[in-house]
């Protein structure tokens, strides 16, 4: 029987076999969370800026609409999804971007358009803290009904400040196309939607490090289970205004980006009516994910795109035109949850779930161990958890 000095000296002599290469998936998730999505970001912006040569002033116009739009459902995503606070009132903080923008505009057209953004930011922010604090104890349908009363509300400001606000006209503005050098390169859509993207994907970049990191670990406790997180030391009133500051500056900032797009500012377009679609889209395009959010948008600014130049090819009359678009989503949102319970993004992950699940348990080659039987996908449609909402991570 040897010693342990003995074994000790073998074990030391005996050569250790070299770690297996890594893969560009490992090398990839290496990498800082912050930085793999400032990276995407990096990728969605050359993506879009190279859609813009082969596409129209048209088209231009309808990808600034699905980016700020997305913009918009990723705060609203982060709120509802990750801290479980439901909002009824997020088309309101659009329209104080939206107003802010065209004010500043207005009243301060020196201004760069940098300097507006980061100024509808701070408003928006201001405004989620006001709001957040007031409601940070209440729940479900009483959380609902406080936004929901704010949604109402707000519109009618710009009638009480008919000669600041506009009234029922609301406010138009001129905003600088592309810059000289860039001129004769861009329209001024193509330069809106370059410029719009720019912020959006920033925007994500930060909501998905927020929703991967520490505050969004806290946000999914208080999500699943406010009275055990409060026992494990989450601040439970914090972390819920902080949610909701969050998705302001998103909501607003997406407001001030559609108002710079449009170039108006009327009350009609931030009815409950929308804070309404952007709840029920982001149901459609799945709840938990960043890539939700992003079909959402798609299918709010290119469903009723669709739908409309259906009823104008079959020569219905302007009523059953203006009003096909609503029993058409209507009808989609009912079979989605029927057949996909996670949305469209749900049943993505399904499916990426079960291609992984086909293959077996992997050997160190990467191939499937023989004889390994393949697990079956989640029930219902259900996608596999993966600890996290951030779908860009």
């Amino acid at each position: 029987m040897s010693s342990p000095t003995r074994q000790r000296a073998e074990r030391a002599t005996t050569p250790v076999p070299p770690a297996p290469p890594r893969g560009a998936s490992d090398r990839w998730r290496a990498l800082p969370a912050p930085l793999r999505h400032l990276l995407l970001a990096a990728l969605g912006l050359a993506a879009v800026t190279a859609l813009q040569f082969v596409t129209g002033d048209l088209t231009a116009l309808r990808m600034a609409a699905v980016g700020y739009t997305m913009l918009a459902l990723a705060g609203l995503q982060l709120l509802v999804g990750g801290s479980g606070q439901v909002s009824l009132g997020h088309g309101a903080f659009m329209m104080i971007g939206a107003y802010t923008m065209a004010l500043m505009v207005l009243h301060q057209p020196m201004l760069p358009l940098a300097a507006n953004l980061l100024i509808i930011v701070v408003v928006s922010v201001v405004a989620g803290i006001a709001v957040g604090a007031a409601t940070a104890r209440l729940h479900g349908p009483y959380l609902a009904g406080a936004t929901l009363i704010l949604a109402v509300g707000l519109p009618g400001l710009t009638h009480r400040y008919h000669e600041f606000l506009g009234g029922s006209n609301g406010l138009n503005i001129r905003t600088a196309g592309a810059p000289p050098a860039l001129q004769g390169i861009f329209s001024g859509s193509e330069w809106k939607a370059i410029v719009v993207w720019t912020t959006v994907v920033i925007g994500l970049a930060v909501l998905a490090t927020v929703t991967t990191g520490r505050l969004g670990r806290r946000m999914r406790a208080v999500r699943d289970d406010e009275t055990a997180a409060a026992m494990s030391g989450v601040p439970v009133g914090a972390t819920k205004v902080v949610a909701f500051v969050i998705a302001s500056a998103a909501g607003g900032l997406a407001g001030g980006l559609q108002a710079y797009v449009l170039g108006t500012v009327t009350p009609s377009t931030f009815t409950l009516a929308l804070s309404l679609s952007l709840l029920a889209v982001l149901v459609l395009g799945g709840i938990g994910s960043m890539w939700g959010a992003f079909w959402a948008a798609v299918a709010l600014v290119y469903l009723e795109v669709w739908v409309s130049d259906l009823a104008g090819a079959m020569d219905f009359s302007p009523d059953v035109e203006n009003n096909l678009p609503v029993v058409v989503f209507g009808v989609i949102l009912i079979l989605v949850l029927r057949f996909w319970p996670y949305g469209i993004q749900g049943f993505f992950q399904r499916m990426a779930y079960r291609r992984r699940t086909a293959a077996g348990p992997a050997t160190p080659h990467g191939g499937p161990v023989d004889g390994a039987a393949p697990t079956s996908a989640p029930p219902n449609g259900a996608a596999p958890d993966t600890g996290g909402s951030g779908g860009t991570s």
